[in-house]
């Protein structure tokens, strides 16, 4: 009896291990062709927000309140587990309240919607110093940093208010921050958002690359600021700005470059 209790758990396993990684290629070659998962939410146990940080969402957030109902609900759960899943230090003497958690956080979760994972489990660290701080390291001033070996993402909650305030200047600091961060995460990770995305990034720069009138027009245009162009992280981090605070004149401008961005961030809803 206990052999065979022995042999019946052993295929069980064998054949769940087999299962998984059959679906795992379906889905990624679905994913290859349709730029999309197979499904993207599955919501056991539904979390919750905060009265105070569920008033703060509504009345700040204009990206929460321009999705229809039902993506509301997954984003108030994603956003409450992104909440529950990172540590919010302050620094400087700052002491980080409501308003800062959420909205730091909604702009991760605004940016990962498209994402299954969208966890970003590269960072567990959320870092908020009161206004530009001076980072002993280059011996300069910082607005933000993104620094995967201390598995911190750092914010001058200063500088992040006026980047969130000033929606259409294509300068956010949230935006470029986590924009990094959603990047070095898809390339330390292999979940099928991430695959997208990768797949996404290597066509963009290979579009670039075989496509020299578009190299140029995008520096002679001056659409995206000088900062792009000074590595991939820092072009995708503009980039994304650009696609968040201003989509319309970037599809009219640079429609393929859009698609890419689409693609790789699956990011179909809220007018986009």
């Amino acid at each position: 009896m206990p052999k065979v209790f022995f042999l019946i758990v052993l295929c069980v396993v064998i054949g769940s291990v087999v299962l998984t990684r059959v679906y795992f290629v379906i889905e990624k070659l679905y994913a290859s062709k349709n730029k999309k998962p197979f499904f993207l939410n599955v919501v056991l146990f539904k979390k919750e927000l905060s009265r105070q940080q569920l008033s703060i969402l509504k009345k700040e957030f204009s990206f929460y309140n321009n999705l229809n109902e039902k993506e509301q609900s997954v984003f108030r759960h994603r956003l409450a587990t992104f909440i529950n899943q990172k540590e919010f230090i302050g620094r400087d003497g700052l002491f980080v309240d409501d308003k800062m958690v959420t909205l730091i956080s909604a702009t991760a979760v605004m940016l990962t919607f498209g994402f299954r994972n969208y966890h970003l489990d590269l960072f567990d660290k959320i870092i908020i110093y009161p206004e530009s701080y001076y980072s002993k390291i280059n011996e300069t001033y910082h607005k933000g940093e993104t620094n995967p070996q201390l598995r911190a993402i750092v914010f001058s909650w200063e500088d992040f208010k006026q980047g969130y305030h000033i929606g259409d200047d294509n300068l956010n600091l949230g935006i470029h921050e986590f924009g990094h961060a959603i990047h070095l995460n898809a390339f330390s990770n292999n979940d099928i958002s991430s695959e997208i995305f990768k797949s996404g990034f290597n066509q963009l720069t290979d579009y670039l690359q075989h496509h020299k009138v578009v190299r140029e027009d995008l520096i002679t245009s001056r659409y995206f600021r000088a900062y792009a162009y000074t590595n991939h992280f820092e072009f995708f981090a503009v980039l994304l700005e650009n696609f968040i605070e201003t989509p319309i004149e970037f599809k009219s401008n640079f429609p393929e470059l859009y698609k890419h961005m689409k693609q790789m961030l699956n990011f179909n809803f809220a007018n986009y």
